[in-house]
């Protein structure tokens, strides 16, 4: 049975012929075209990409380094490169709502351009209005105007002096303002005269005072209203001068912006409004005065506040496509909500009157990608507070808006510029885990309706002709870019070698192309320190063996304490209910086999089995299942005439972390078999393997690290020529060990055995056939499962006895 069931040492890896890949070197190779052995992802990614309709957004799963980031970039960017130009985008004042300032789209390009147009405009229209007001003609047309007030003014004074003179008064300018004064000979009467005077005169001198300062009011409001008029008509004057100044400048941008209405229509509106600023309030020569005595105060107020009165009228270049060919391709690799939906300036003082806020407005990776794609990796925008819900509402709006993060949540909102919202035109798509997809799709209705498209990535690729040239130039691609050397056709096979390695498949190359791309860096190190020009074989696996060493020292020092005893191991002698397990343990980026031993002891009771560890909780429930899986195998084959009238205990020796897995089920029924027969198991033999009900090995995962893990045990303690692994042989094709094992079993050292079912199993351990039932239920004379029969039968007959008080009991 052994001999029938051993594995050849030529099953044990995968290798391959260097003559056969038709090179020399790597640098005879033409560059690598799209991605190797993910036509199906490839085909869903570019088909996905085609479609524009609402919520088809891509959500492009599979594990980290196959690949699935960089090739989606590219193909996004060969796409986008045939598409049009998305629009540029500008925020500029509103007039009406300041706190809403407008968003305008403008063709590709003219973002920057019209904002250059409007600062010559600005500039222009300071100067031209300038000119037109300096000119002769406008300064005598002013003149004029205020000539007439001033002659007015003096016939009005005049008249008021003819009236005090009339009244034996004159007027005099006091601090408050005009007063008139009562005369005596025509010279003002001193306070001593006034009051000489006899009561009557003194009485109608004031009463016709009065009615002087009546007339001096009457007279002071003329004047006010005649100066109001004029300063209305120096306006009308200044203001029309203004805007025979302006007006052709904002009507040739009208002219060329005639197809964008909504600019068209803010020009008009900021052509009336532009006038303003550029000119002085006209005054009075007195007022000019006193406006001039005021300057120094005035500007330097303006200096400490940077007040920009032209601020309304500038152009804030939101986003804009000077430069860009094709549609827009933004891989944001810091998703943040500020990162991707921009920000705008919190208003915390609006006293100084400066109308900029429009101006603090910035964009984000959602508004820079508009009109083409934004790429995102779906753990960090998940990890991102509120950015995802954000994204997810804007992709069903339709528009992108720009609020401050959480303002929803804000029991008092922070005042901010609420710009207008964007229309939306982008295709968004995520990268990420396909668990990350899974999840989302089952608890987020959102995710579902936004992202109806899948493309996934494979961890491994068939290992066709096809595949392994694609290969071999993605290695030469490596080398040419990062200037390395090149590997030769044998430093190739290596490294396919090793790619079947980490795909765990003989039919099967890794799609894990950043831990490929790690062993051609390392293995060019290699070649850098022996001098070679190129990279060989014995650089490669140099690579791969120091690269794992490096790794290794939780696995020595398990060596180290089984060489010490410390960890109780036997792989040369034969022990009754005892089985060497094995399992696999992942330490961060290194997984290595280690052994374990199983034993089963059984008693008469009615428990059935007793799993150690189920009952103290350290296994997790698809190791329970197996063990239920026992209670139905040997419930088939021995209690079909009888009751299971025993109890059996099966435990993990000197093992105190949590069990998990059905890998190790075989391995606790053959332990459980061989303390029901009493037959000895031979301990150099270790077990992998899951067990059904009927009895038959199912495959299980890590294959390879367990057979080595056991190798080294064995040649740690001693290799004896008789010790081995027993795997399903289902998991032959799963087989890429290393040289080491493959060495010892073409020697006879060590022996690999596959198996299908416990019968073949129990045979190989123990060295006694199994034994078949016959047609009436019983199994053949000193056959394992007789034994076990009859030691199943003898707990029977005891337990029945037992509770008929006999206690003469037979073992």
């Amino acid at each position: 049975m052994k001999q029938r069931l051993a594995v050849p040492s030529e099953q044990l890896r995968r290798t391959w012929d260097a003559s056969a890949l038709g090179f020399g070197t790597t640098a005879e190779l033409p560059a690598l075209e799209g991605l190797v052995g993910q036509e199906q992802a490839v085909r869903a990614l570019e088909f996905g990409l085609s479609i524009r309709s609402p919520g088809y957004n891509i959500y492009v799963a599979g594990p980290s380094g196959t690949g699935k980031t960089s090739y989606t970039g590219q193909l996004i960017r060969s796409r986008s490169a045939t598409e049009p130009v998305a629009s540029d985008w500008v925020y500029v004042f509103n007039f009406d709502r300041p706190d809403e300032p407008l968003a305008i789209a403008l063709p590709a390009g003219g973002g920057p351009t019209f904002a250059r147009e409007m600062e010559e405009v600005i500039h222009d229209a300071q100067r031209a209005t300038g000119r037109a007001l300096s000119s002769r003609e406008h300064q005598n047309k002013r003149e004029e105007l205020l000539r007439r007030v001033r002659l007015q003014a003096e016939m009005i004074m005049e008249e008021l002096e003819q009236m005090a003179e009339g009244q034996g008064f004159g007027l005099t300018q006091t601090e408050r303002g005009l007063m008139p004064v009562p005369l005596l000979d025509g010279q003002p009467m001193s306070e001593e005269q006034f009051e000489a005077l006899p009561p009557e005169q003194r009485r109608q001198r004031q009463e016709r005072a009065q009615e002087l300062q009546r007339a001096i009011g009457e007279a002071s409001r003329r004047t006010w209203e005649m100066e109001k008029v004029v300063r209305a008509e120096l306006k009308q004057i200044d203001l029309h001068v203004a805007s025979q100044a302006v007006a052709p400048m904002i009507a040739l941008l009208k002219e060329r912006y005639k197809n964008i209405p909504r600019l068209v229509e803010w020009l008009s509106r900021a052509e009336s409004e532009l006038i303003g600023p550029a000119i002085p309030e006209p005054s009075s020569r007195e007022m000019e005065e006193e406006a001039a005595a005021a300057a120094d105060m005035r500007l330097l107020a303006q200096q400490r506040r940077r007040v920009d009165p032209f601020a309304r009228f500038r152009v804030n270049v939101f986003v804009h496509r000077l430069t860009q060919k094709g549609a827009p391709v933004i891989m944001e690799s810091n998703p943040t909500y500020v990162n991707l939906f921009g920000k705008a300036e919190y208003v915390t003082n609006r006293d100084d009157g400066q109308d900029d806020g429009f101006m603090q407005i910035k964009a984000g990776a959602i508004h820079k990608a508009n009109g083409g794609y934004l790429v995102l990796q779906a753990a960090d925008l998940l990890a991102s507070p509120y950015a995802w819900e954000a994204l997810k509402r804007a992709l069903t709006m339709r528009e992108a808006r720009i609020e401050a993060p959480g303002q929803e949540n804000r029991i008092l909102p922070v005042e901010t510029v609420r710009p207008q919202p964007i229309p939306l035109d982008l295709k968004v798509i995520l990268i990420g885990s396909a668990q990350i997809y899974h999840a989302l799709y089952a608890v987020d209705e959102g995710f579902r309706k936004q992202f109806k498209f899948k493309a996934e990535f494979d961890i491994a690729m068939e290992a066709s002709d096809e595949n392994v040239q694609g290969y071999a130039s993605f290695i030469s691609q490596v080398c040419r870019r990062e200037e390395h050397r090149h590997l030769t056709a044998d430093g190739v096979c290596r490294v396919l070698e090793h790619s079947h390695r980490l795909s765990d498949d003989q039919t099967k190359l890794s799609a894990r192309f950043n831990e490929v791309v790690e062993v051609i860096y390392e293995a060019n190190a290699w070649a850098s320190r022996d001098g070679s020009d190129v990279v060989d074989d014995v650089h490669v696996k140099r690579a791969i063996v120091e690269k794992a060493a490096r790794s290794s020292l939780p696995e020595q020092r398990l060596l180290e304490m089984i060489q010490r005893g410390t960890i109780l191991f036997d792989v040369s002698n034969q022990v009754v209910g005892q089985v060497n397990g094995l399992t696999v343990m992942n330490i961060g980026d290194y997984r290595f086999g280690s052994p374990s031993r199983i034993t089963a002891r059984v008693f008469m009771g009615q428990k059935g089995i007793l799993h150690i560890e189920r009952e103290i909780e350290m296994s997790g429930q698809i190791h329970d299942k197996g063990l239920f899986t026992l209670a139905g195998f040997l419930g088939d084959r021995f209690a079909q005439n009888k009751p299971m009238a025993f109890s059996a205990s099966v435990a993990f020796e000197q093992t105190y972390v949590p069990v998990d897995g059905d890998s190790a089920s075989s391995t606790e029924l053959y332990a459980l078999l061989s303390a029901l027969a009493n037959a000895p198991i031979d301990q150099g033999i270790a077990v992998t393997g899951s067990v059904n009900q009927r009895g038959e090995i199912q495959p299980i995962g890590g294959v390879n690290e367990k057979i080595e893990g056991f190798f080294r045990v064995c040649r740690l303690l001693g290799l004896t020529g008789r010790q081995g692994v027993m795997i399903p042989k289902q998991n032959l094709s799963n087989l890429v060990l290393a040289d080491e094992v493959v060495e010892a079993v073409t020697a006879g050292e060590f022996h690999i055995w596959a198996v299908g079912t416990i019968e073949e199993g129990i045979e190989i351990l123990t060295g006694v056939p199994a034994g078949t039932r016959d047609e009436h239920g019983v199994y053949p004379p000193g056959s394992l499962f007789d034994w076990v029969d009859r030691r199943i039968e003898q707990f029977a007959r005891n337990l029945t006895a037992w509770n008929q008080g006999d206690s003469s009991l037979r073992v």
